[in-house]
């Protein structure tokens, strides 16, 4: 029993150590990314990772806490990604445009409202053939 525990810590320790990596790796890109979108994109992908691992890691090192653990990982495991979605949408809806880098010049493009002009010309044209 008493080597099982000993496991344990250490499997917990490598996964604080790789929570870490990637928290660190998600602050990087949060300030290294041109665009909000980019920035929503690497904070979430890379926080959740990390703070799922690094709580699992805590989790098999105090075994008495995982099952608490567990449940706060199945939380953000929801919550990170609907909340940077949520964050996402009400940028687009209030006017906020991803930004392309075009050969050193930085352009504003809108490529979804394109695709949704296109969608509704294709849906009015189908209308008025049924009609």
């Amino acid at each position: 029993m008493e080597g099982l525990l000993e496991i344990l810590e250490v499997i917990g320790a490598i996964l604080i150590l790789i929570g870490s990596i990637f928290l660190l790796l998600g602050a990087i890109g949060i300030y290294r990314m041109p665009d909000l979108y980019n920035r929503l994109q690497a904070g979430t992908k890379a926080t959740t990772l990390g703070a799922m691992s690094l709580i699992f890691g805590v989790g098999l090192m105090q075994p008495n806490w995982l099952f608490k653990l567990v449940i706060i990982i199945l939380f953000i495991a929801f919550a990170n990604p609907l909340s940077s979605h949520a964050l996402a949408r009400a940028s687009y809806r209030q006017g906020k445009k991803p930004y392309y880098n075009d050969d050193e010049e930085i352009v504003k493009v809108d490529h979804y409202k394109k695709a949704v002009k296109k969608e509704l010309k294709k849906l009015n044209k189908k209308l008025k053939e049924e009609v």
